[in-house]
């Protein structure tokens, strides 16, 4: 009998450690940080834990699943949605959250990230059915805003601050995507010439510019010089009067000169008539006239004496002016 009573004594005692240590883990809780827990009290609400230590009743208190405070990303599957010109897109979105109060996001709602997903998607649908392809591919900040303000709104009783909705992909119909992208060949090929026809009347441009220029600068060259070289004529003709006069040459030299000049007068092959001027005689009757006084006797003329004439004026002797071939 002692022994059948130990034995009862110890199991017992093992059956009462093994209950003290589950009230203990039961009653025990650690909350970790950004994380929040909801108690109820005979399946009522009781309070919200924060993080740290906290004891529970056993067996009369129960801890729901912690929830994660921080904020979340969350990417939803492609949606299709009409655009106002009639025409089916696929948008991915992605939305960024945080639960703010616990107790509404347990209590408000029973799942709250397939709430966002399903408002997510009505509200784009909404949006960008009021716009066209054209607009709803240039609008993405629009949309976000406007998916943004509707969520943040609708979802504030839930618990949930809603702090952005990105857009992370809008694709159109193949056709679409290939009549756009024909549209931005032709529109960069249309640049293209226009940029192309720029350069070419600017190059023009710049090329009559300088040949306009380089004309200019080559006129003022040519009349410069021009100036130039009347100034040295003028100067050498200057020169040569002065000499001129300050040598101051008699008849004699002045018709020695005019006959050295005659001969220049038939140069050149396309001379066929060359006339004699009157006044060789009178250089010719200077010469002779130099000649007479130089020997003493009555004056000679180039020619030979003038017999029939009866003079010794040289001009009698000179020939006249005739034309010669």
């Amino acid at each position: 009998m002692d022994g059948l009573g130990g034995t009862a004594a110890a199991i017992v005692l093992i059956v009462l450690v093994i209950f003290v240590i589950i009230v203990l883990v039961r009653s025990v809780r650690i909350i970790p940080q950004a994380r929040a827990g909801v108690v109820e009290r005979l399946g009522k609400y009781q309070r919200t834990l924060n993080p740290g230590l906290t004891i529970l009743i056993p067996f009369v208190d129960r801890l729901l699943p912690l929830l994660d405070l921080r904020e979340q990303v969350v990417s939803f599957p492609p949606q299709p949605v009409i655009t106002e010109d009639n025409l089916v897109v696929s948008i991915d979105t992605v939305v960024y959250f945080q639960v703010t109060d616990p107790r509404a996001a347990t209590y408000e709602i029973a799942n709250y990230i397939q709430a966002v997903e399903q408002l997510t998607t009505t509200t784009l649908r909404n949006v960008v059915g009021g716009l066209n392809l054209e607009e709803a591919l240039t609008s993405r900040d629009q949309i976000n805003g406007q998916l943004r303000g509707v969520l943040d709104e609708a979802t504030g009783r839930w618990g949930i601050r809603v702090s952005r909705v990105e857009l992370k992909a809008i694709d159109p119909p193949h056709s679409i995507q290939d009549s756009m992208e024909k549209q931005m060949r032709a529109e960069r090929d249309r640049r293209a010439a226009i940029l192309t026809a720029e350069g070419t009347k600017q190059s023009q441009i710049l090329t009559a510019e300088g040949q306009r220029q380089a004309a200019i600068l080559a006129a003022e060259g040519d009349a410069k010089a021009a100036i130039l070289r009347a100034d040295g004529e003028a100067q050498a003709i200057q020169k040569v009067f002065d000499a001129i006069h300050k040598g101051n040459p008699d008849q004699k030299l002045l018709a020695y000169q005019y006959l050295q000049t005659l001969p220049k007068i038939a140069e050149g092959s396309s001379n066929k008539l060359w006339i004699i001027p009157s006044e060789v005689g009178e250089a010719l009757k200077g010469i002779g006239g130099a000649l007479g006084g130089n020997n003493g006797d009555s004056p000679v003329g180039l020619f030979g004496n003038n017999e029939q004439s009866g003079t010794s004026d040289p001009a009698a002797a000179a020939p006249q002016p005739r034309p010669a071939e």
